[in-house]
């Protein structure tokens, strides 16, 4: 241990340094409910707005910038980034659809609590890594044009109806301008904000099986979606505490 009795001053700096370099992620609760036996109360899809006039967003986008033009088949933006610019980041900009030769995408501990449809233009994609980013509860139907994206690390205990503990899913519509994306997720039809049709459906994605919110432009293409995995609900659905989900086998 290093001497800090014989070194006063150093022990200071030391304990500045490291204060500034401990950053406190945004907390979410969300599902919380599922480690006691309290009951669930209704949940709601987180509807932060990105701080676009952030050091952070600034960053980000510089690195995305970076990474398209020098064509690297590995994005990881967080280690990039300071810790507290890293945990301003609540939603991924639409420029990701930039890196069309990235394989790897990686956002270990984020703060993020969606990725924007954009990901499905990520057309190289094979692994997608966003391992430890806790308020991830549910991921964009558009993330199945990734038709080359087979592992995934996903902290599968955050996601609605995870195979192990079956949290609800929202009642839908919960239709926000955050989250709706510019055309059908089905059929990339444009979407009319007053008639779009929300819908959960659970499919693999990677390693994973995960919720995806689907933005329908009609019934047809709601009636298209596949049939999810064995052990999930066998069809799409509007979500809520009334909701059935298959039993979980211990």
């Amino acid at each position: 241990m290093f001497p800090f009795k014989k070194f006063p001053l150093l022990k200071n700096l030391w304990a500045k340094e490291a204060s500034a370099n401990t950053v406190e992620r945004p907390a979410c609760n969300c599902l919380d409910t599922q480690y006691n036996d309290s009951v669930w109360p209704e949940l709601y899809i987180h509807t932060e707005e990105q701080d676009t006039e952030c050091d952070g967003w600034y960053r980000l986008n510089e690195l995305i910038d970076v990474a398209a033009r020098d064509g690297r088949t590995e994005f990881s933006p967080g280690p990039e980034m300071k810790p507290h610019e890293w945990a301003q980041i609540c939603i991924l900009p639409a420029s990701i659809a930039k890196l069309k030769v990235v394989k790897h995408f990686i956002l270990y501990g984020s703060s993020l609590v969606r990725i924007p449809p954009e990901i499905g233009e990520m057309e190289s994609l094979e692994e997608f890594s966003p391992y430890t980013s806790y308020r991830l509860h549910w991921f964009p139907y558009e993330i199945r044009r990734c038709k080359n994206l087979k592992k995934s690390t996903i902290s599968t205990r955050a996601l609605y109806g995870n195979y192990k503990y079956r949290p609800p899913f929202p009642s839908l519509p919960q239709i926000h301008s955050s989250y709706l994306p510019p055309g059908c997720s089905v059929c990339s039809s444009p979407l009319d904000k007053n008639s779009v049709r929300q819908v959960w459906i659970s499919l693999r994605i990677g390693s994973d099986v995960v919720p995806l919110l689907v933005h329908a432009c009609s019934e047809n293409c709601i009636a298209d979606l596949p049939t999810p995995p064995k052990d999930y609900i066998q069809t799409s659905h509007i979500g809520g505490l009334d909701l059935h989900q298959p039993d979980t086998e211990w």
